[in-house]
């Protein structure tokens, strides 16, 4: 019986990063905690951002109004 052969995906083009963000994180070296800490922040701002902007669209109009 013959082997089932799986596609494999290309990644998708990671957008770029301006420097002076990631200068607004990282203000000298870092421990891993610290990295750790500051990707689960931005994570977290991110998806709020996000959420945010899909219930406005969702309902029609800005927070507030």
């Amino acid at each position: 019986m013959p082997r089932k052969t799986s596609k494999k995906s290309t990644a998708a083009a990671l957008p770029s990063i301006p420097k002076e963000l990631i200068d607004g994180f990282v203000s000298g070296p870092m421990s891993a905690e610290a990295i750790n800490a500051a990707s689960m922040a931005f994570k977290k701002a991110l998806i709020e951002r996000a959420l945010g902007a899909e219930m406005s669209h969702h309902l029609g109009y800005p927070p507030g109004a």
